[in-house]
């Protein structure tokens, strides 16, 4: 049995395969789970990945000998585990997944009843523990079935847009040989869009590139292949599909700070005065646009765990991150990469312009930096050096929401702390370009100094 304490991380579990977790390992897992929350009926399904389909067979048996009725999902995206726990009333489940890590890695992406997430604070670590301890009894096994989630899962998303408003886009589609493929085929084979499908046959030995839009070697090719084909737009995925990225008409990468926005504001169109959650690593594009348009602005911590139960606690119809994750009140604040695909096909639909037009306001006002990650020895000392230097000048706030975060009116900053590495994270915001690349700089010399 192979089953290494690291591979329990703040939000999955995550690891190599078969060096940190092997099958026995996944067993115990979800052995485990069924020990902690003593669910009757379970889900549990896995993405493309090489080692998955073996990984969730031996999942599959850990929860049956723990007694729980088991519907195997089969082939899934993150977000159709999600569904199905929404929609049929399963007390829990399961993914077998490394979303966008490359393809010797492998984990479990695990939820409650509702869908609800289980990260370190919420019986991820209470897991691990009954996982890594003596073996557990076997009882009397639970049923076995199956459900084919697709076809529901297709007619949830589609409910959410109104196909009837989509004009015949050209689309570069970029799924990185994850599940994106398999998800959209029920869906685009209803709508007027012209697609120009490249790596969506899923394949877990990721033949074209890794299954990492954020990483910009990984967004190369559908930039480059959105200006050869002139689209109006490209859309790429993650290795297990819960989150998108977007290219624009021009050729030019979306921050997810700015997508954030341009949903906020078409969300708050329809449901006017709700509340809008986003990371605090975001440009303030987001709080500007909530509140322009009368909605509630909530910051929020990073990760999905934290957004999750903040867009509960304050029945939130909206939250967005960064890093291109999105969640919908009514998907069931969860994310998911499907829908905010087809709500930006259907506004850039709707309002006719390019999406390149409809980003501008936001890229004249706004200038970021992206995510800076830099490794230090000593992470809570250059978090008090960065406070000490800059909580002084005039007009700063600082929080601790989420590592250190400094406002002064016309710039800002947060640095966090990875949760996995010795690493400090980045992300500055000013006014201007220049502004911002001169603060930019000043804060990394001290960071590396």
């Amino acid at each position: 049995m192979t089953l290494a304490p690291s591979v329990f991380k703040a939000y999955d579990v995550r690891g190599l395969v078969p060096q940190e977790l092997d099958a026995d390992g996944a067993y115990r897992i979800a052995r485990a789970y069924v020990e902690v929350f003593a669910p009757k009926r379970m889900a549990i399904g896995h993405d493309m990945r090489l080692t998955s389909a073996e990984l969730a067979e031996a999942a599959i048996q850990g929860a049956l000998d723990g007694g729980v009725d088991v519907d195997a999902l089969g082939l899934i995206g993150t977000e159709m585990l999600y569904y199905a726990v929404g929609e049929h009333g399963y007390d829990g489940g399961l993914i077998v997944t490394a979303s966008h890590n490359p393809a010797e890695y492998n984990g479990m992406k695990i939820v409650r009843e509702g869908a609800l997430p289980v990260g370190g604070e919420s019986g991820l670590d209470q897991i691990k523990k009954a996982a890594l301890g003596p073996d557990l009894p076997r009882k009397p096994q639970g049923a076995r079935g199956t459900r084919d989630v697709l076809p529901g899962f297709a007619a949830r998303c589609l409910s959410l847009i109104d196909p009837a408003a989509m004009r015949p886009l050209r689309v570069v589609l970029d799924g990185a040989n994850g599940m994106a493929g398999t998800m959209l085929q029920p869906i685009l084979s209803q709508l007027p869009i012209h697609a120009i499908p490249c790596f969506m046959e899923p394949d877990g030995s990721f033949p074209d590139h890794q299954p990492n839009p954020l990483l910009e070697e990984n967004r190369q090719f559908i930039i480059g292949k959105v200006r050869e084909e002139g689209a109006d737009l490209g859309i790429a995925w993650d290795g297990d599909a819960d989150r998108c990225f977007f290219v624009d008409d021009e050729g030019e990468f979306v921050p997810g700070d700015f997508l954030t926005a341009l949903l906020a504001e078409a969300m708050l169109e329809r449901v006017p005065g709700a509340t809008i959650i986003y990371d605090l690593r975001a440009s303030r594009a987001v709080a500007d646009t909530v509140e322009r348009m009368g909605g509630r602005a909530i910051r929020s911590r990073v990760g999905h765990a934290f957004i999750k139960h903040r867009m509960r606690q304050e029945d939130a119809l909206f939250a967005g991150e960064v890093s291109g994750h999105y969640y919908f009140r009514d998907y069931y604040s969860v994310d998911t990469g499907i829908v905010p695909a087809l709500l930006v096909l259907e506004l850039v639909s709707r309002r006719g312009g390019s999406l390149a037009a409809l980003l501008r306001p936001f890229r004249e006002r706004y200038f970021i930096s992206g995510e800076i990650n830099t490794r230090v020895s000593d992470v809570a000392l250059k978090l008090q050096e960065l406070k000490d230097r800059y909580a002084k000048l005039p007009g700063a706030e600082v929080t601790h929401l989420d590592g250190l975060s400094i406002d002064f009116p016309d710039w800002h900053f947060n640095v966090r702390p990875s949760n996995t590495e010795p690493l400090l994270r980045l992300n500055v915001e000013a006014y201007g370009e220049a502004e911002m690349e001169e603060r930019r700089d000043a804060l990394l010399e001290v960071i590396r100094g």
